[in-house]
C-alpha cells in the first residue's frame, strides 16, 4: 500500500471513530476530532506522522471552514445586528487580545510579535461548539444568545484581516510598517478584483449551470469556485483561506446561498475533521505532563481572563446578572480560528515551540471544559435570574395576568408551527390554551386564536406556576429539542405528578428516556410520519380505511408497549 493510501485510510478511520464517538457520548463533533488526533498522532500511539499529505488535507479543511464563513456572512444580517456586532464584538476581540498578548510578551518573555499572534488566537472562541449548543439549549435567541453570536460573527469578520497581519509581521523586523502596507495593499487590489468581478459573474455562473438541472454540475462548479478562488489568493501572495471566504461571501449574496450551504456541507465536514485531527496531532502529551502547573495557570488565564473581560462588558452595557453570566461562559474558550490562527504563527515562526505548545494546550483544554462551563453557569444564572425582581416581576406578572381566570386549560410549551397547530385543536374543541415561548419576536408576531401566548421559560418553576400549572388540565410540550423537552417534563413533575404531559421528539431515541422522566405520552414525529404514509399507501391501493386505521391503532400500540418495557 502507498504512503499517501495509507495515511487517507487512517484519516478516514479516525474520522469514523471521531464522529462515533461524538453520537455515543453527545459532545460537539470538534472535540471528537481533538482526542482521536491526540491518540493516533506522534505524541500519542504513533499511527500518523505529520506528512505532507495531511498537511495538504488539513489546509483544504480550513479553506472549507473559511469558505462556510463566507457563506453565514450576509450583508442584511450584520445591518441588523451591527451595534452588538461592531461594538460588543470589536471591544471583546481589543482587549481580550492585548491582555492576552501582553501577558505572553511580558509575563512569559515571548516578544511583541508572539504576543499578538497569542493575542488574536485567544481572543477567539468557538462557533461550533458554542453555536450547537445554544440551539439544543433553544437559547439561540435568548439575550445571552444574541450577544454571543453577535461577537462570533465580528470575530469570524476579524479572522480575515488577521490573516493578512500575520504573514506581515513574519517579514524583515526593520521594515514591518512597510510590509504591512505592502500587504493591505495587496490585499485590496486582490479583494476589490475579486469582488468586483464576482458580484457580475457569480449569479451568471450559477444561472447557467442551473439550466442543466444536474446536481453533480451544480456541486462540481462550487467546488470549482472554491478552490479557483483559493488558488487565486495563493499567487497573489496571501493565504488560500482568504480566496475561499471572499466566494463564500459572493454566494452568499445571491438565490443560490442554501442549496451551495447544503451541497457543500459534506466535503466541510470531512475536511474540518481531518483538520481537528492534525491540530490534535501537534498536541505533545509529555510536553503537557511535564509542564502540569504552568499549563493550569495558562487554561486559567484564558477562561477567567475571557471570561472577566467579556463581563465587564456586559455590565458596561446594564445587561442583567444572568445574562451577563451566561455570555462570559459561552465566550470563555478558544476556538477553530484560533486553531487557524496559532498554527499559522508556527508555519510563518512567529512563536516558539514552547509557547506554541503551552498555548495549543490551554485553547485544547478550554475547549474540552466549555460545553460544562457553559451548563454550570446557565443553573447559576438561573438562580442569579431569581434574584433580579424587576425582570422576574414584569415576566411573572406578564404570565399570570394572561393565565389569570384560566381553569382547565392546557400549557403549550413552544408556539413553532407544531404548536401553533395544537393550539387550533385545542380552540376548535373550545379548550383554552395557554401557550410559552422563549423566543420574544415569535410572542409578540404570535396571533393566538382561543388563547394566549406569552414570554416564559417553561423550565422554571415560577413560570410554571404564573402559567397556572396546578389549574392546568394538560400539558403539550412542542419543542424541538429533545433535551429541553426533558428539563421542562422534569420541571413539571416537582410541581404536578398527576397531570398529563404529551412530548414532541423528532425520533424514537429520545422517547424512552423522555417516558423515564416522567413524559405521559411522547410522539415521534418519524414514527408517526410513517404510520400515516403507511396508512394513505394502503388506502390508495383500495384497502378499505377501516383496516387502514386498525394497522395504524396496532403498531401503535406495540410501540407504546416497547417504549414501556424499555
Amino acid at each position: 500500500m502507498s504512503p499517501s493510501l495509507l495515511t487517507l485510510t487512517l484519516l478516514l478511520s479516525a474520522a469514523v471513530a471521531g464522529v462515533a464517538l461524538a453520537r455515543q457520548f453527545k459532545i460537539p463533533p470538534v472535540l471528537s476530532y481533538l482526542v482521536i488526533g491526540i491518540a493516533i498522532g506522534p505524541h500519542g500511539l504513533a499511527l500518523l506522522r505529520e506528512t505532507d499529505e495531511v498537511h495538504a488535507l488539513a489546509e483544504f479543511g480550513i479553506v472549507f471552514l473559511m469558505f462556510s464563513v463566507g457563506l453565514e456572512f450576509s450583508l442584511q444580517h450584520l445591518k441588523t445586528m451591527r451595534t452588538l456586532v461592531v461594538g460588543f464584538g470589536a471591544t471583546q476581540l481589543l482587549f481580550t487580545a492585548l491582555g492576552a498578548g501582553t501577558v505572553t510578551a511580558v509575563g512569559f518573555e515571548q516578544g511583541w510579535r508572539s504576543g499578538l499572534v497569542v493575542g488574536l488566537a485567544v481572543a477567539m472562541s468557538s462557533t461550533a461548539i458554542v453555536a450547537g449548543m445554544l440551539s439544543e439549549r433553544f437559547e439561540l435567541h435568548s439575550r445571552s444568545g444574541r450577544q454571543t453570536m453577535a461577537v462570533l460573527l465580528f470575530q469570524d469578520l476579524a479572522v480575515v484581516p488577521c490573516l493578512i497581519l500575520l504573514p506581515a509581521l513574519a517579514g524583515p523586523g526593520d521594515d514591518l510598517a512597510n510590509s504591512l502596507a505592502i500587504a493591505s495593499l495587496q490585499t485590496l487590489g486582490v479583494l476589490f478584483l475579486l469582488v468586483w468581478i464576482g458580484q457580475r459573474l457569480m449569479k451568471r455562473v450559477y444561472d447557467t449551470v442551473t439550466k442543466y438541472r444536474s446536481e453533480e454540475l451544480f456541486v462540481l462548479t462550487t467546488l470549482w469556485i472554491v478552490v479557483g478562488l483559493s488558488f487565486a489568493t495563493a499567487q497573489a501572495g496571501l493565504s488560500l483561506a482568504l480566496g475561499a471566504f471572499v466566494g463564500g461571501m459572493l454566494i452568499s449574496e445571491t438565490v443560490y446561498r442554501h442549496q451551495v450551504e447544503a451541497d457543500i456541507r459534506p466535503f466541510r465536514d470531512i475536511l474540518l475533521g481531518f483538520f481537528f485531527i492534525t491540530i490534535g496531532m501537534m498536541l505533545d502529551i509529555g510536553y503537557v505532563f511535564s509542564h502540569v502547573p504552568a499549563l493550569i495557570f495558562a487554561v486559567v488565564l484564558l477562561v477567567f481572563g475571557k471570561a472577566a473581560v467579556v463581563l465587564i462588558i456586559t455590565y458596561v452595557a446594564k445587561n442583567p446578572p444572568d445574562s451577563a453570566l451566561r455570555t462570559a461562559a459561552q465566550l470563555a474558550q478558544a476556538g477553530e480560528l484560533g486553531l487557524v490562527l496559532i498554527e499559522l504563527g508556527r508555519q510563518l515562526n512567529l512563536i516558539s515551540a514552547d509557547a506554541f505548545q503551552l498555548t495549543l494546550s490551554a485553547m485544547l483544554l478550554s475547549m474540552f471544559i466549555a460545553p460544562f462551563l457553559i451548563e454550570l453557569a446557565a443553573r447559576h444564572a438561573g438562580q442569579l435570574g431569581l434574584s433580579d425582581w424587576a425582570l422576574k416581576a414584569k415576566s411573572i406578572h406578564d404570565i399570570s395576568t394572561r393565565s389569570f381566570g384560566l381553569e382547565g386549560h392546557v400549557i403549550i410549551c413552544g408556539y413553532g408551527r407544531t404548536g401553533e397547530r395544537i393550539g387550533e385543536f385545542l380552540h376548535a374543541e373550545q379548550i383554552p390554551f395557554l401557550a410559552l415561548d422563549i423566543d420574544s419576536h415569535r410572542t409578540k408576531r404570535a396571533a393566538a386564536a382561543g388563547g394566549a401566548v406569552v414570554f416564559g421559560n417553561p423550565a422554571r418553576a415560577e413560570v410554571l406556576q404564573a402559567a397556572g400549572l396546578k389549574r392546568a388540565r394538560g400539558v403539550s410540550i412542542a419543542y424541538p429539542d429533545s433535551r429541553a423537552a426533558e428539563r421542562v417534563v422534569a420541571a413539571i413533575r416537582r410541581i404536578r405528578s398527576d397531570i398529563p404531559i404529551i412530548v414532541r421528539v423528532a425520533d424514537e431515541s429520545d422517547a424512552a428516556r423522555l417516558m423515564a422522566a416522567g413524559a405521559t405520552e411522547v410522539v415521534p414525529e418519524v414514527f408517526e410520519g410513517g404510520l400515516l404514509l403507511a396508512a394513505e399507501t394502503l388506502g390508495q391501493l383500495g384497502i378499505p380505511i377501516e383496516r387502514a386505521v386498525e394497522h395504524v391503532r396496532i403498531a401503535r400500540a406495540e410501540h407504546r408497549a416497547k417504549l414501556a418495557g424499555s
